[in-house]
């Protein structure tokens, strides 16, 4: 039981518990020590004493004093709250979860220890005991409305809609007096009620329900869309096109609205005259309207299609629109629409050339002539058009038009990364951003550039012209603060590329702590939602939480982890602790030690120019506040204790997990998957992975390399394994049949795909696998180079095979490729020293 407290020591305890919410902590511990010097083992102010010195950063001591409170008194709900509050803040929710149910045990009318409970299981997806609590809090304040409609919502996330439905209902059945028109929180309650019922399927209700609200709700917009969304579903079509037209003339730019008007007037087939019609009708009504004139497009063919690209081709290039090609490039998976956009791009750039013979265009003005020109040159480098000398050469006629141009040397750049000459283009998108120094789009371009060319250091100077670099860490730990994923991801892979691991590692795991710290973000929105009445937001927030990882950048940068980690395998860098590339000679060695050297020196050089950037400033700016928190020192700034893991294997399967959950389709995460599960000899795994990438893209090499090595690594071992395992394989491994011969396979895929570079360099490399001639092996590499391709990347594979291989014909390799693909800076000798005085 609590040990009881004088009456001046009870209110010094309030206090204590005052000072801790309004955060002043020292008062609160000056307090609390004072009750502890007349009552030593007073468990309530021990545990209120271990929350405030965590507050204070001292979380080990917290814990410690925490547990001394429970010994002290293990009756006391402040004690466990206490402890489970410890453990929210170190995010083991699972823990924290088991602390607050002891502590309702002790005192069940706690409405505070109650709601952190329920903001837990909800955080948890622990919908069942979310659904409990909420109706323990309900029965214990009934008159708000805010815990209505979290039951409501709790019921809802359960999958259980008539209930949350019937709870909504009940609560407005209860209102002695109609609310206010006013009111958001109830015009938000009702727009939720009315999007319960349309998800149950009823939407003849759905809509009688919307109507009966719409008169004074305050989101009109919504009424609007959802309206005419179920009356298209109820195949009430006139109606259903009335009400799209309505949206229309409020936003005639919303493609979505088009679509579904075409759609309830039966028009989304191949009456095409009709179609354009109603377009036509809001171009002539709204004539500033870009979406009535490009929206036909996507349908009409033939000369209408011919007509309707000259006028909108002409007015975009009059009004010098820069993103017009960025408008029309999906048009290009039509042949016939991508060469008549090309014609008619020539056509109105003669046109233009022999009106204007003799002007002189406005510096930097991107119309008539330059935008066509600007075009063309985006047409030429597009994957689906490319001619990149022809893109080149509208580069450089634009540019003689107007130099100082900043979206002509963008597309020069950019040319010449499709080039593969990362070194030139990095120089030119250097000078497009010296042209507009207050662009941070073409800052960051720059440096994306400059990293894509390995140059982090170079990278992180461009970075920090946009960024605080007063903060301890310099414009990288601003950058991390900032979530700047793009960049992290970047320079994780320049990391890779200049064989510096550990700082890759370092990069792909700032990363992945930025997706968990969106993953713990929400809790602050289970109250605050719920507090303002943004329900429906609320609602769909968990749901994309709960696919979060599906986002590309979370799995770019983890098969960019995993990769690293299956290098420090397959190298052994776990026993040695070497941070570098997987190779073992002893020129090797120094060339680690050497970039290592390197980065911890360009490492040393930006947080030195961040220092002497922020000494600099004005003396009369304001200093940002000093926080209460400690700044924490990075113990591994370059990552060495993340490459001298004892257990990649085991992080690598951290970074996989999300992968294969959240993105199956994903071919790449698949072949991560097999290396990862094949390599701990997790056979059925390894199997799961590769049977999915077949089904998604059989014909794709890197899987023929994996069902040939699944093949001989595992089918000779059947006899070995647990039976059910055995059984398993037999059953699910259809790719190959056991008794194939793998070298004869692999020779028929090798015909079959003898005018595919990946392919050959795939069949290469099992053709090595299965002990062919390292001589055979190289001299099918050198055919890769006979392949007609302007796709340079397999001859670099091809070229890293030979590197691996220690191959004395490497450096012959790279001069035939340099040959045969000039421009790439990956076969070009590097670029001389700077000559220093």
């Amino acid at each position: 039981m609590p040990q009881p407290l004088s009456s001046k020591e009870n209110s010094l305890f309030r206090q204590v518990i005052r000072n801790y919410e309004e955060k002043q902590y020292k008062r609160g511990l000056k307090a609390a020590e004072q009750i502890l010097k007349k009552n030593p083992r007073h468990g309530d102010t021990m545990a209120m004493k271990a929350l405030i010195i965590n507050s204070m950063g001292k979380t080990d001591e917290a814990f410690a004093l925490a547990k001394e409170a429970l010994t002290a008194d293990m009756k006391s709900h402040i004690c466990w709250h206490v402890y489970g509050l410890l453990y929210r803040h170190q995010k083991n929710f699972e823990e924290a979860i088991k602390a607050y149910k002891f502590a309702l045990r002790l005192e069940p009318g706690s409405p505070q220890i109650q709601r952190d409970l329920a903001y837990l299981q909800i955080q948890m997806r622990d919908y069942q005991g979310y659904v409990q609590s909420r109706t323990a809090m309900l029965q214990a304040k009934s008159q708000l409305r805010q815990n209505w409609t979290a039951l409501a919502v709790a019921h809802h996330l359960a999958g259980d809609l008539a209930q949350a439905e019937k709870v909504l209902t009940t609560y407005e059945e209860s209102l002695k007096s109609p609310p206010s028109h006013t009111d958001y929180e109830n015009s938000e309650a009702l727009m939720y009620k009315n999007s319960i019922i349309a998800e149950t399927g009823d939407y003849q209700r759905a809509l009688d329900h919307l109507d009966s609200i719409a008169k004074h709700n305050l989101d009109r917009l919504a009424v609007l869309e959802l309206r005419a969304e179920y009356l298209s579903k109820l195949g009430r079509k006139d109606e259903a096109a009335k009400a799209y037209r309505a949206l229309l003339d409020r936003n005639s730019e919303h493609p979505e609205y088009y679509n579904r008007l075409t759609e309830v007037m039966g028009l989304d087939g191949g009456d095409t005259s009709a179609r354009e019609a109603i377009y036509a009708e809001y171009a002539k009504k709204y004539p500033r309207c870009d979406a009535a004139k490009r929206l036909p497009l996507d349908f009409l063919s033939g000369d209408d299609f011919r007509e309707a690209a000259k006028s909108y081709l002409a007015l975009m290039l009059d009004k010098g629109v820069p993103s017009t090609f960025a408008n029309l490039k999906h048009l290009y998976t039509d042949s016939f629409k991508k060469e008549t956009l090309e014609a008619l791009a020539h056509d109105y750039v003669k046109t233009k050339e022999a009106q204007s013979e003799g002007e002189a265009p406005t510096d930097g003005e991107l119309k008539g002539t330059p935008a066509g020109l600007y075009y063309l040159a985006q047409h030429y480098n597009y994957h689906l058009s490319r001619d990149l000398t022809k893109a080149l050469e509208f580069v450089d006629r634009g540019l003689g038009l107007v130099p100082q141009n900043v979206e002509f040397h963008m597309t020069k750049a950019r040319i010449w990364k499709h080039y593969g000459n990362t070194r030139k283009a990095a120089e030119i998108m250097d000078q497009a951003r010296n042209l507009d120094l207050k662009d941070r789009y073409i800052n960051t371009k720059t440096a994306k550039y400059q990293l894509r060319n390995n140059e982090t250091a170079k990278a992180l100077k461009t970075m920090s012209l946009f960024t605080r670099n007063d903060s301890p860490g310099g414009p990288l730990s601003d950058l991390i603060d900032m979530q700047s994923i793009w960049y992290l991801t970047e320079d994780g892979e320049a990391s890779v590329r200049n064989g510096l691991i550990g700082l890759a590692l370092k990069r792909f795991h700032a990363v992945y702590n930025i997706f968990d710290v969106w993953q713990e973000d929400q809790f602050d929105f289970h109250s605050f939602s719920l507090r303002k009445g943004q329900i429906r937001a609320y609602v769909d927030m968990v749901r994309w939480e709960d696919k979060l990882r599906e986002h590309p950048f979370y799995t770019r940068a983890s098969l960019g982890a995993i990769a690293a980690y299956l290098g420090i395998h397959d190298s052994k860098l776990s026993t040695n602790g070497v941070n570098g590339s997987p190779n073992g000679t002893v020129e090797d060695e120094a060339e680690k030690k050497k970039a290592l050297k390197k980065a911890k020196k360009e490492a040393q050089k930006a947080e030195r120019e961040a220092a002497e950037q922020a000494a600099k400033q004005d003396p009369n700016k304001p200093k940002a506040a000093a926080t209460s928190e400690t700044v924490k020192k990075d113990d591994d700034p370059i990552g060495l204790k993340l490459a001298a893991t004892n257990q990649p294997l085991v992080e690598a399967t951290k970074f996989l997990l999300p992968i294969l959950q959240f993105s199956p389709k994903n071919i790449d995460g698949q072949v991560a998957g097999f290396e990862v599960y094949i390599r701990r000899e997790k056979y059925l795994l390894a199997l799961r992975c590769l049977n999915a990438a077949l089904a998604i893209d059989g014909a794709n090499p890197v899987v023929h390399e994996q069902a040939v090595r699944f093949h001989r690594e595992v089918v000779s071992k059947l006899g070995s394994l647990p039976a059910k395992v055995a059984e398993v394989i037999k059953t699910e491994f259809t790719a190959l049949e056991s008794s194939t011969d793998l070298k004869k396979h692999n020779a028929e895929f090798l015909e079959k795909h003898k005018d595919s570079a990946p392919h050959v360099v795939s069949a290469v490399k099992i053709q090595k696998l299965l002990g062919e001639d390292q001589t055979t092996c190289e001299k099918g590499l050198f055919g890769v180079l006979g392949l007609k391709s302007a796709d340079w990347e397999p001859a670099a594979e091809a070229l890293g095979l030979l590197l691996q291989w220690r191959s004395s014909e490497a450096e012959k390799f790279k001069k035939a490729a340099q040959e045969t693909w000039p421009e790439v800076t990956l076969f070009s000798p590097p670029p001389p020293a700077p000559v220093t005085s």
